[in-house]
């Protein structure tokens, strides 16, 4: 049996995702992009930046520019002025509330905002001077900030790049001068993450591409200059929590340190595979030490998902009576943090931009900014569970769709999580096509085993497998 094409119309219709753009929320977009955006602005047109985005993208919602300076480093990041187009309040305004984020499906988006905002007038494609609210973060040697400055700019991006493009020019000593200090200041900053215990579980990402006859599932290999890039929108987020905290206001992404029992279950299962653990050392370290492939790497970092339960957005406004979370970092970065640096694709970081422009002036945040924030949290959960069903269903199915005529076939698989004692299905990752799925009778994690797929549905993407009469030999797939 040939392989299934998933049918993503299914999958929009099955999650209720919005069609089209209601007339009046077009007509206010049109004449939003007519208009341009409002207020004074800084002209830092002469300022060297790029964007960085997947291939195709039109949604640009950063450029940068990452300098070496006398003292440190210089970082200027522009993040689309999403708010200069919106109207609080308006029709535009509601329609963005009532979606949350942008939806991506293999065949196509489900955008937060009309294109002719976020691919046109407010994305910072290089076609033209463009507004931005314009971070600038000063560091010093050891890559940590001594001075950040937020304010409205008006920008212009040099290029339009994307990240295996800037991997090649990097790796043949070519890289666009805008970024010259991207790749010193991007290590250093990952090292400082890790020396504050930031978990990065380096997972296999899966994605749904076009294979030429359809569509298939591949793992997502993120380059060095990706990880960098990352750095700095860290680096801005960390400094927007910075500037809410102080003032007593604001909107942070939290996640709790992880429970001394989740630890502990955490440091078990690592010793049981075999990985060592020197004394005192952070669950970070363990991590960053491991092999990027292998079968044991695998089950230990499928382990360490347990670290990173309970993510949320957390708002706060101390003159409202609702104070600064007693613990308001987030595990998983090492730092406080807050959405600031993609308004085209997530309402969040529109009025978290707001909120930073407002207190960086010295002035009171707008009335109609205050009185979002306590719905935001909210908002945000629905549209996050929403956007990480329709990802999954459109992976799932995909994978189901290669896998649906080769039932009762056995596989050669890495197990990641065991079976429980009461006949709990535990979990394994297969390497070609790449899957994650149950498996009956999982073994012991951390080892390669032959599997039986006993399960293949295309419609639902429920995908089984059952373990075989023997673990497999040789080497584990690699991730």
């Amino acid at each position: 049996m040939p392989p299934a094409t998933p049918d993503f119309a299914a999958i929009r219709a099955e999650f209720a995702l919005p069609q089209e753009f209601p007339p009046e929320v077009l007509v206010e977009a049109e004449r939003a992009a007519a208009r341009g955006p409002a207020g004074e602005r800084v002209d830092a047109t002469d300022l060297p930046l790029v964007t960085i985005d997947p291939p195709g993208s039109k949604d640009l919602d950063q450029a940068l520019g990452v300098v070496r300076t006398a003292t440190g480093y210089r970082v200027h990041y522009a993040i689309a002025d999403v708010g200069s187009f919106v109207r609080p309040g308006g029709a535009l305004d509601a329609e963005v509330r009532r979606r949350g984020q942008t939806v991506y499906l293999p065949d196509g988006s489900v955008p937060l905002h009309p294109p002719t905002l976020s691919e046109r007038a407010a994305s910072l494609l290089p076609d033209g001077p463009r507004p931005a609210v314009l971070w600038t973060v000063e560091l010093d040697g050891a890559a940590e900030p001594v001075s950040v400055d937020v304010r409205r700019a008006l920008v212009r991006s040099a290029a339009r790049l994307d990240y295996e493009g800037v991997q090649a020019d990097f790796d043949a000593g070519r890289l666009h001068p805008a970024l010259a200090g991207l790749p010193e200041l991007g290590r250093m900053r990952r090292a400082l993450a890790l020396g504050r215990g930031a978990i990065e579980l380096e997972m296999p990402e899966q994605e749904v591409v076009p294979d030429g006859a359809g569509w298939t599932v591949r793992v997502r290999a993120r380059s060095a200059v990706e990880q960098w890039n990352e750095q700095v929108s860290l680096l801005t987020g960390a400094s927007a929590a910075g500037i809410m905290i102080e003032a007593g206001v604001g909107l942070l992404r939290t996640l709790p340190a992880p429970d001394p029992e989740a630890l502990a279950g955490f440091r078990r299962t690592a010793e049981e595979l075999g990985v060592a653990w020197p004394d005192g050392a952070h669950p970070a370290e363990v991590l960053a030490g491991l092999p990027p492939s292998g079968a044991v790497p695998l089950a230990v970092r499928r382990a360490a998902t347990a670290l990173l339960r309970g993510a949320r957005y957390t708002a706060f406004d101390t003159a409202a009576g609702v104070p600064v979370p007693e613990d308001p970092g987030h595990g998983g970065i090492g730092s406080t943090y807050a959405h600031v640096t993609a308004p085209l694709r997530r309402l969040v970081d529109r009025f978290g931009s707001e909120l930073c422009l407002a207190l960086a002036a010295g002035q009171e945040p707008p009335d109609w900014l205050r009185a979002a924030l306590p719905a935001l949290p909210e908002v945000m959960a629905a549209s996050d569970a929403l956007a990480g069903k329709v990802g999954r269903a459109c992976v799932d199915r995909t994978e189901a769709g290669l896998l649906v005529g080769r039932i009762g076939e056995r596989f050669e698989v890495v197990v990641l999580r065991a079976g429980g004692p009461e006949g709990e299905p535990g979990e394994v990752f297969l390497a070609d096509p790449p899957v994650v799925a149950r498996c009956a009778g999982a073994p012991r994690a951390g080892r390669t085993a032959l599997v039986r797929l006993t399960a293949a549905d295309p419609g639902t993407g429920r995908i089984e497998f059952a373990a075989g009469d023997a673990p497999a030999s040789g080497a584990a797939p690699t991730a």
